[in-house]
């Protein structure tokens, strides 16, 4: 479904809905949160990528670019479908606003694996037919993906560059035999993807219902341990022994004197043009399927971006080199039609990234309180936004805005005072809200906040801190920490901003 000119929602993961398994998940829970959006007046529910997460448990170094994350795969209609017993949670099974995933991802994995040998022996024909029309269906990339993971869980989950060479160069002989070899794990990974599929489908399709819109999520980059780069090493900057030439960073900034080293191996674009950007048409219409709109990270990465030698410890000896520009998404699009996407335009944004960007339509991004530190000329504040933007209160890898408004310097908050029009002894909570509204009020025609900023919570409760590792994707809430009021306060300020669903 397309949202209104006018929207406004929630950025909430998945894995932060509330739910008796240790992770939030698509199942019951997930279908109650559209309800209470929809109460809301809401019409967006933005999520982070629903990838499998990768080290340090980021959705944004997933082991696939196109499978489901199997820790949001619900166990509750599995026990419906009578292929999985009720399970009993591990001891002390969750922090009200924690996921351990070092004990609960062994322990759903381990539900998922009773539940496939219940779907293989107990299900019915029908059953049956669509698990192998859907792999049928989707064998392009889930055959390579099953099978990798199977190889990386049978080599103790190294990489898969330190697999015995037969196996990490893809000759035909040993690919036949490692398929026969594993065919139970394969058909393990197949079956968790199509659970994936179809309760994501009930899910989308219930919001639509409802008159919510999902917005995705599609990070530019792959990771390296990757089904991935796996599959088609020649469309990656990859030596023959699979190795990164060169990867994906950031320069230096104001912030981060070396810059940012992320790793991810850099594209071939011109083997991938050369093909008609197939991967990318798979990719993308893909996540249409999941998604009514999605938001592509570091899309500044499409007109250039910073290629660091792959010997380099650090992105200082990095160096900007050219994306794909408009070739790409125009195939894309003689392919798919228009796109719903959002542009993640932060960061050391230049001309030639404006015009990739307008020449499509599409909108940018605005976090408001980002506005507040530098003050009343940057772009980021309500007055300078125009209708073709999305704005946001905080963003998933930044502070929360209670936490900001508490460690901002004296500058910040009688600047943040004047603007908003906030008592003089306002509180964080208090600031979050006044940010919400301004967001709301403003002219841009998407408005979105983080859960933690309609909940005014302070730093202990972001999301992500970029660069750190460990202790970040964690964050959950519970049905308790919601005012009973608030879905009320919410629909009252989004139909007076004229964004409530018509």
């Amino acid at each position: 479904m397309n949202p209104p000119p006018r929207s406004a929602g929630l950025l909430l993961h998945v894995s932060s809905l509330p739910g008796p398994h240790g992770s939030g998940d698509l199942g019951p829970d997930a279908h109650r949160f559209v309800d209470w959006l929809a109460s809301a007046g809401q019409t967006l529910w933005q999520t982070l990528p629903l990838n499998p997460a990768g080290p340090g448990d980021s959705p944004y170094q997933s082991p696939s670019a196109f499978a489901g994350n199997p820790l949001l795969v619900a166990l509750a209609p599995l026990v419906e479908r009578g292929w999985l017993a009720a399970p009993v949670p591990p001891a002390t099974d969750r922090d009200a606003q924690r996921v351990d995933f070092g004990r609960v991802a062994p322990w759903r994995l381990a539900q998922l694996r009773t539940a496939a040998a219940g779907f293989f022996a107990r299900a019915g024909a029908a059953e049956r037919a669509a698990w192998a029309a859907w792999c049928a269906r989707e064998a392009g990339w889930l055959d390579d993906y099953a099978l990798f993971m199977a190889l990386h869980r049978a080599a103790g989950h190294q990489p898969w560059w330190t697999w015995p060479a037969p196996l990490r160069d893809r000759e035909p002989a040993a690919l036949q035999a490692a398929r026969a070899a594993q065919a139970a794990e394969i058909d393990f990974q197949r079956f968790v993807q199509w659970c994936f599929e179809t309760q994501l489908a009930a899910l989308k399709a219930h919001a639509n219902a409802r008159g919510v819109a999902l917005v995705g999520d599609l990070p530019i980059f792959v990771a390296h341990d990757s089904a991935d780069c796996w599959s088609r090493p020649d469309l990656y900057a990859l030596d023959a022994d699979g190795q990164p030439t060169v990867v994906a960073g950031a320069p230096p900034d104001l912030y981060t004197a070396d810059g940012q080293r992320w790793g991810n191996p850099l594209y071939r674009w011109d083997r991938m043009a050369a093909e008609g950007h197939a991967w990318w048409t798979a990719r993308v219409r893909r996540l249409l399927t999941q998604a009514d709109v999605f938001r592509i990270d570091h899309f500044r990465g499409f007109a250039a971006c910073w290629e660091i030698p792959a010997d380099q410890p650090t992105a200082r000896g990095g160096r900007w080199v050219p994306g794909p520009g408009a070739a790409l998404f125009e195939a894309l699009e003689r392919a798919l039609g228009p796109l719903p996407i959002v542009a993640e335009d932060l960061g050391h944004i230049t001309p030639d990234v404006v015009a990739l960007r307008e020449r499509f339509g599409w909108p940018g991004m605005r976090i408001v309180y980002e506005g507040l530190i530098y003050g009343a000329q940057h772009p980021f504040l309500p007055h300078h936004h125009v209708p073709g933007c999305l704005a946001y209160t905080s963003t998933h890898d930044s502070d929360t805005v209670a936490g900001w408004w508490q460690g901002a310097s004296a500058e910040q908050r009688d600047f943040a005072t004047a603007y908003l029009g906030l008592a003089p002894q306002a509180g964080g909570a208090d600031a979050a809200q006044a940010v919400l509204r301004a967001t709301w009020v403003s002219v841009a025609g998407m408005a979105l906040a983080p859960m933690q900023d309609l909940l005014g919570l302070d730093s202990a409760h972001r999301m992500n801190r970029p660069g750190s590792l460990g202790g970040n994707w964690a964050w959950r809430f519970d049905w308790a920490d919601l005012p009973p009021d608030a879905a009320a306060r919410l629909r009252a300020l989004t139909e007076a901003s004229d964004r409530a669903r018509r």
